[in-house]
């Protein structure tokens, strides 16, 4: 928990206001480490770290851990196009940022992979991996698009066993090595001759893909991050043979050892994840008057933060927010509670600027990510730390921001039935709860779930009454999910594997 962490050491540079975020980062003799000295240039190894989505900025750059890298080893970044500004700042501290390009693929390879990932989809078949069919079946419209899709899943079906996989694994891998038409990175490679590849984010990283095959074709060895709790469980089949990763927890190694064959437990490394180090750093910690300023709330008054979701995931969302505002205003209790709703920075279909017109006294302030690539900005790291810590209680429809409410022992209220406009035998909101990753979350207890707007409105009143009902169930869930790792100090640990690969490397 938050109040039990042990200090961390940030260097004093780090300790600035958020638009001075990317200063250039002295080592520990007080050098900047673009300007080491000749006589140990020879002893540092070459780390390529690849940036496949905006998150990865805020995992690995934010929390400082490609710096630590960049202190002790040659550090080379490739990224997706960045918005002008960003570029310019990781280029400051960096030196020359590589540009990701995604290539050519061969349709038979396309064709394989999604035959890939709709058997993975179905050997797990957990409540998640049906959802994540169904979303797939709704994207299909056309009579032709759902008759390929029919297709594609009857011919995987028959492939959907641990071997089944192997072989369509086995037979991916081939095809690409056999038609691969651009050797670019190949040749990069080459020159640079790097230690280790580190591809930041191994799911939704199609863009790095030809960038790690090629490292593994020459023989580099390979690292990744598994980037979130849920996806193992929720997501697709890792296709490519890493070497080694970096995981959340024990259970998520666990589970990575027990779903893929090929994977050693002695190659996958529990370092925590970065984006959790800042709500462990008082330089990110505004006083309360500062953040209600900021996001034009009454400090005298408690805050209800309402976390959204994913459009597809969550249709309907707005109808529960402004339900939720509505029994807030209805409060009989002095000061009454106000309402703060964090749209959810990737949703950008506008669901909620209609209620943003209508309903001025529910807060929306803005989160600062830049359109490309979805990249979180620095300024949006102050804003969410501090909005887990101001406010009385949380409210998501099962999101990762539960744990995080724990971790500053907050009561969470989970959103467990359906918006009118949405019928269950489209989607039910309660199915959420039986999902692999978050199951486990429910049945500790540090959360609570209500199946209806009258519990909600109960829980509600509960919640702000009695805030410490629950604190120890938090606590133990917290504790339980990820032992020591709460300390601000995950990014270092990344470092620490990082440049423990590369010196295995001859």
């Amino acid at each position: 928990m938050i109040n039990d962490r042990n200090e961390p050491s940030i260097p004093p540079e780090f300790r600035s206001p958020m638009h001075d975020q990317f200063d250039l980062p002295m080592n520990k003799r007080g050098m900047n480490p673009n300007r080491l000295s000749k006589e140990n240039e020879s002893d540092r190894k070459k780390i390529i770290g690849l940036i496949p989505r905006g998150e990865v900025i805020r995992n690995f750059v934010y929390s400082r851990a490609f710096d630590e890298v960049n202190e002790r080893a040659d550090l080379d970044l490739f990224a997706v196009p960045l918005a002008a500004q960003i570029k310019d700042d990781l280029e400051g501290r960096f030196g020359k940022i590589y540009e990701l390009d995604e290539g050519y693929e061969s349709w038979p390879v396309r064709f394989q992979r999604e035959l890939i990932d709709i058997s993975h989809n179905r050997w797990l078949w957990s409540r998640a991996a049906k959802e994540r069919s169904r979303l797939r079946d709704s994207e299909a419209v056309s009579l032709l698009q759902k008759s390929k899709r029919s297709v594609k899943k009857l011919i995987s079906y028959p492939f959907s066993t641990p071997g089944g996989l192997r072989l369509l694994n086995k037979a991916e891998r081939s095809t690409s090595k056999l038609l691969s038409q651009d050797d670019y990175y190949e040749r990069l490679f080459k020159k640079l001759s790097p230690s280790l590849v580190f591809n930041g984010s191994h799911v939704h990283s199609r863009v790095a893909i030809q960038a790690v095959q090629a490292a593994q074709w020459l023989g580099i060895p390979t690292a990744t991050f598994i980037f979130s709790w849920d996806n193992l469980t929720s997501q697709g089949r890792i296709t490519l043979p890493y070497d080694y990763f970096l995981v959340w927890n024990k259970s998520l190694k666990d589970q990575l050892v027990a779903m893929y064959d090929w994977v050693r437990e002695e190659n996958v490394f529990v370092t925590g994840t970065p984006q959790f180090d800042f709500h462990f750093r008082d330089e990110f910690y505004l006083s309360r008057e500062e953040y209600c300023q900021q996001v034009g709330a009454d400090p005298e008054r408690p805050i209800v933060l309402y976390t959204t979701g994913m459009a597809n995931h969550m249709p309907g969302e707005p109808e529960i927010v402004e339900q939720i505002a509505d029994m807030l205003g209805a409060y009989d209790a002095e000061p009454r509670p106000q309402l703060l709703v964090r749209v959810y920075a990737k949703d950008r279909t506008g669901r909620f600027e209609d209620l943003k017109r209508r309903r001025k006294d529910i807060l929306f302030p803005e989160v600062e990510w830049e359109e490309a690539w979805l990249t979180p900005k620095a300024e949006d790291t102050y804003a969410l730390v501090n909005a887990l810590r101001h406010c009385a209680l949380g409210i998501n429809v099962a999101s990762t921001v539960s744990l995080e409410l724990c971790m500053f022992d907050k009561p969470v209220i989970n959103v467990g039935y359906n918006p009118s406009v949405v019928p269950k035998s489209v989607l039910s909101y309660a199915d959420y709860y039986e999902f692999d990753h978050y199951k486990p979350v429910v049945e500790s207890g540090a959360v609570r779930v209500a199946f209806s707007q009258e519990e909600m409105c109960s829980l509600i009143d509960e919640s702000l009454a009695a805030p410490e009902e629950h604190s120890r169930k938090r606590t133990a869930l917290v504790d339980g999910m990820f032992g020591s790792t709460l300390d601000g100090r995950s990014g270092e640990r990344v470092a620490e594997v990082l440049l423990s690969l590369a010196a295995r490397s001859e």
